[in-house]
């Protein structure tokens, strides 16, 4: 394959009509220009340009190669101009990734972005299981992970930080109070995982002290909003995270268990795969989350008020 820096030279002499108004016009030697086109016509195995010491001829072959080198060189300008459009105005396709549990604290945001950027297009992927991002072309991944090792290739923007909390609801403390540590294995708990076997829960309290707790439970789902339900209901103890858990102790459905034990901190944190080249619908759709995915957090865990005249709750 050719340079194309050779074919651009090239067609600047024959446009000029001479190398050396070839080498004002592009402001380079003319030595080199002469170089290059040499270099062309030997990879090529033909002559280009009939030289003498008083005048320059385009041969027939020439003549032909130049008509060809002026589509592509228009082709590649038509292409440049498409990258540039691009990268000064948020548009085009984006493609975000999040775990199942983001879906409520991005409902009222995402379409404040999108009418921000109408000439956006947001693909959303919702799944728990690890991404790939070059594999699967994803642009954004929204994670929660207790710390940021991995792929070096893989750039991240932390957000905010999280944890988990023990919640039950009043009722079923009240049957199987109180609880403690060595009693929570016992107990018929909510867990957030695929499979039905046997969990582990890994706590922290206040000194930094680390306890494993195994249990057997009685309902397994990665679904934030099966588990809570699950846990208002009274069928056991769950872990859940912060936002869930303080809008149901602020509103009254829930009731803290061993409020001196959480999860390790989290971070929540965009992962995406190079801030190099980076298009600026990707970089607006980063802004945009930075700027307003904690005070969706915040507003998630806002008090959830009690229908008047009912027992049901609105979740």
């Amino acid at each position: 394959m050719q340079d194309l820096n050779d074919l651009v030279l090239f067609a600047a002499v024959v446009k000029h009509k001479g190398f050396t108004a070839a080498a004002i016009a592009l402001g380079m030697p003319k030595s080199k220009i002469s170089k290059r086109v040499a270099h062309l016509e030997e990879q090529l195995g033909v002559r280009l340009l009939e030289r003498s010491t008083r005048k320059l001829r385009v041969t027939d072959i020439g003549e032909a190669f130049y008509q060809r080198c002026e589509t592509i060189l228009a082709g590649v300008e038509e292409a440049e101009t498409v990258v540039a459009a691009a990268k000064s105005e948020p548009a085009g396709a984006v493609r975000l990734a999040m775990p199942l549990g983001f879906a409520p604290m991005l409902a009222d945001i995402l379409p404040l972005f999108l009418k921000r950027y109408p000439q956006v297009r947001l693909s959303i992927l919702t799944t728990n299981r690890p991404i790939d991002l070059i594999e699967e072309r994803i642009d954004v991944a929204l994670r929660v992970r207790a710390s940021y090792e991995g792929d070096q290739s893989i750039v991240v923007r932390k957000f905010a930080d999280t944890r988990q909390y023990l919640a039950a609801s009043p009722a079923f403390v009240a049957r199987h109070g109180p609880i403690t540590l060595e009693s929570l294995s016992r107990l018929p708990t909510i867990a957030m995982q695929e499979q039905p076997v046997r969990a582990i829960w890994t706590l922290v309290d206040a000194d930094g002290g680390f306890r494993d707790v195994a249990h057997n439970p009685v309902l397994s789902c990665i679904d934030f909003s099966v588990l809570e339900r699950a846990v208002i209901e009274g069928l056991g103890v769950g872990l859940l995270p912060d936002r869930i858990a303080e809008r149901g102790f602020n509103s009254g459905v829930l009731e803290p268990v061993l409020p001196e034990w959480a999860s390790p901190q989290s971070s929540i944190h965009a992962a995406f795969t190079s801030r190099h080249g980076m298009l600026p619908a990707v970089r607006a759709l980063i802004d945009f989350l930075a700027e307003n995915l904690p005070r969706s957090m915040a507003d998630c865990k806002h008090v959830i008020p009690r229908p008047a005249g009912t027992d049901d709750w609105t979740i």
